[in-house]
Parts: C-alpha cells; sequence; structure tokens
C-alpha cells in the first residue's frame, strides 16, 4: 500500500490548486435506505473530475529535467485534462493521446488547457500503444493514469478529505484502471483500517472485478460502456496488487443502471455527473450494496464530463421508462382534418404533444396514408393507459416505440 507520508506529501502539494469539497449528505438518498449517504462530489473539482490530484502530484514529484522534456500521456478524457492542467500550470508542453470516440466536449476541454491532441485508437489501450510510441520518439515523460504511485497518492488525498471530516462505515469507488481505488483504500487502511471500501465497475468493461473474484489478473476481450472513464480493457499488476489486498469486494453495474442513476442525481441532486462518477449511486438505487441501519456511506462521484449529446439521450430514454414521456407511431388516412381529430384526445385526457413527425411518403404506406409519430409529455402508467384505451376506442391502429 502507499505510505501514509506519500499520501500527506501529495496533500501538500495540491493544496494550492485544488477545490475542497466537503461531503455532501444526500437526503433522498438517506432515507431511502434507512442508512446516511454522503456524496463526495469530485464532479465538481478543477477540470470537472478527480484525475487532476493525480496527474498535478506526478508532475509536481518530477525532477527539472523530467519535466523539461515536457510529457505525454494516454486518456479517455478526464486524465487528459488534469495532465494539461498541471502541465500548463508548470509551463512545460504536454500530448495527449485520445481514443478516436473519446466525446468532443473532452478533447475540446484538453485543447483549451494548451495540450497537443492526438486523436488514435478505439479504446484507451491502443490510445497507451501509440502514447508509449511517441514518447520514446520525442524523450516525453510519460503520466500513466492510473499505474504509478505518486498519480494514486494524488487520488488518495480524496480519502483524507474524507476522513478528516467524518466516520463512515462504507465507501464506495468506481474503478477502471484502479489508481483511484487504490489511493482511497491505501488512505483508509491508515488512518481509519474499519471502514469497508468496495469498488464499482462498469459491466461493460469487467476486467478488475473478474481479476479481484479469480484472484489473478485477466483482462478482458473488449469494452463498451457509456461509462468511458472506466473503460479499462487490462488490468496493470501493479495496480490489481493494490485492489487484491485493500479492497473489501467488486460490484458491477450495468449501462441501463449507470444512466438511471445519472438521471437520479441529475433531478434530484441538481448534479451533472458522468457514467463512471455515477456507477456507486447506481449500486445504491439497484439494490447492489447490503446496507444495515443508520450505515455512513460515502460515495465518489469522480466526474462530470458527460457528453450533451449522451446526456440528452439519457434524458430521453429516462423520461419513456419512468412514464413521463410516450411515444408512439399511429397511421393515419391522410386528408384534412385527420391529425387535428387525433390532436383532440390528446387534449381531452390531458396530455401534451411535444413532437410530431408526419410521413406520407414511405413506400410501405398506401397511397392516402400517412404514419404519424408523436411524443406526448404524460403522468405515469395510468394516464398512458387510459390514452391508449381511448386511441383503441376510437378505431387507431398505433404501435408504442421504446
Amino acid at each position: 500500500m502507499l505510505a501514509l507520508q506519500a499520501l500527506q506529501q501529495a496533500q501538500d502539494r495540491l493544496a494550492p490548486i485544488i477545490e475542497y469539497i466537503p461531503l455532501s449528505l444526500a437526503p433522498k438518498l438517506s432515507s431511502r435506505f434507512g442508512a446516511h449517504i454522503y456524496l463526495k462530489k469530485e464532479n465538481l473539482q478543477r477540470t470537472g473530475a478527480f484525475k487532476i490530484r493525480g496527474a498535478f502530484n506526478k508532475i509536481a514529484s518530477m525532477s527539472e529535467d523530467e519535466r523539461a522534456r515536457g510529457v505525454i500521456a494516454a486518456s479517455a478524457g478526464n486524465h487528459a485534462q488534469g495532465v494539461a492542467y498541471s502541465a500548463r500550470h508548470f509551463a512545460i508542453p504536454a500530448v495527449i493521446v485520445m481514443p478516436e470516440s473519446t466525446p468532443l466536449l473532452k478533447v475540446q476541454a484538453t485543447r483549451e488547457l494548451g495540450a497537443e491532441v492526438v486523436l488514435q485508437g478505439n479504446n484507451y489501450d491502443e490510445s497507451y500503444a501509440k502514447a508509449c510510441e511517441i514518447a520514446q520518439d520525442r524523450g516525453l515523460s510519460f503520466i500513466h493514469p492510473f499505474a504509478d504511485e505518486a498519480v494514486m497518492a494524488g487520488q488518495g488525498t480524496i480519502a483524507l478529505e474524507m476522513i478528516a471530516e467524518r466516520e463512515l462505515d462504507i465507501v464506495l469507488v468506481p474503478i477502471g484502471g484502479g489508481g483511484l481505488i487504490g489511493g482511497i483504500a491505501s488512505a483508509y487502511h491508515h488512518l481509519s483500517p474499519r471502514t469497508k471500501i468496495i469498488g464499482i465497475t462498469a459491466k461493460g468493461a469487467p476486467a478488475m472485478r473478474e481479476s479481484f473474484i479469480h484472484k489473478h489478473i485477466r483482462n478482458a476481450e473488449s469494452v463498451r460502456t457509456i461509462a468511458d472513464g472506466i473503460a479499462v480493457r487490462d488490468v496493470n499488476a501493479l495496480n490489481f496488487s493494490y485492489v487484491e489486498s485493500l479492497v473489501s469486494d467488486i460490484i458491477e453495474v450495468d449501462d441501463e443502471e449507470i444512466a438511471s442513476a445519472i438521471l437520479y442525481l441529475l433531478e434530484n441532486q441538481k448534479l451533472v455527473v458522468e457514467g463512471a462518477g455515477a456507477v456507486g449511486v447506481a449500486a445504491l438505487l439497484h439494490n447492489k450494496i447490503a446496507l444495515n441501519a443508520n450505515d455512513r456511506v460515502g460515495v465518489v462521484l469522480s466526474g462530470g464530463n458527460i457528453d450533451v449529446t449522451m446526456l440528452n439521450l439519457i434524458i430521453q430514454k429516462g423520461l419513456i421508462k419512468t412514464m413521463r414521456k410516450f411515444q408512439f407511431q399511429v397511421l393515419l388516412v391522410d386528408k384534412p382534418g385527420a391529425l387535428q381529430a387525433l390532436s383532440n384526445i390528446f387534449v381531452q385526457a390531458g396530455a401534451n404533444i411535444v413532437q410530431i413527425d408526419y410521413d406520407r411518403t414511405s413506400t410501405n404506406l398506401a397511397y392516402g396514408d400517412a404514419y404519424v409519430i408523436i411524443s406526448l409529455e404524460i403522468k405515469g402508467q395510468e394516464h398512458k393507459q387510459m390514452i391508449c384505451d381511448r386511441l383503441r376506442a376510437n378505431g387507431y391502429d398505433f404501435t408504442e416505440i421504446l
């Protein structure tokens, strides 16, 4: 594990640049589970994620000669911004290699911090290979996102802040490569060893959980998840040794569960949180964490850099799943007044029309017919059922769009 002194030195280095964000009680979550649920909101951190802690500590601990050569990193986004910000602070050049699928928001944010961005590879591991190649060719110092003890010590300062605030029984931490949980678990082992550290992985990026279960490294053949910040295919031996020795358990959540947690945090906590940052809340919401009455639980929201297109998709799908939006396709006779007659049904039912698409040209339509795709704002299952019943009673042939 990391030495306590290394964690404390990291905290001293980070003090001038880190936003201190205290634990925040989540009243609705706490009431729901009969526990005390506290959120560590690193989504509000400088650069929008915890990654700045590890990147800054690593660069700050390098020699002047190492820094002068410039730095390079591979990242799906948050580590990229952390390295770019830290490099700008020390007035040194930075190159960031990012997967080609990285959300535009993260690419732009990294460039705005002054880094040279290279888009290469289908995932982090392919970007990492390219970054190693560039580092060797150009003599740059490589800043690993998780397999580096200076980086891990920086991430572990989150736990030092949490421990100083209050005693916790359980801490839920996202796991991708394992740098965050390794740092946090080290701090708790030194200062609050009774606290259980539970890691949360995405089902579509199962490598660390599979390795933990089978007690040896098992890399994933591929990764696919909306939690791009923890979409790591290959497990590093250093990080696995920390996870294996310090972590109590690892739980997985799927993309639907992650999406529901993102929407929950947006609506109930007024927080924008990315997929990787929402996995702890997802595990709670879907009853994957065994809690006792009055347990004190800390949940690390590791970042908030979610692409707005993805956020919109999550919101729209979430509205359908929670029966607040009803989308369907209906067959109409294409004549004056037909659409008005259909609309009158919704008016009488108290449903608000938010979108209509009118199609009279599809080749599978009979001449004189039209398809209408309608989105309604509704008030739950009973309201939806009433609308369906009225459509059928008036002879409309419709198909729900899920």
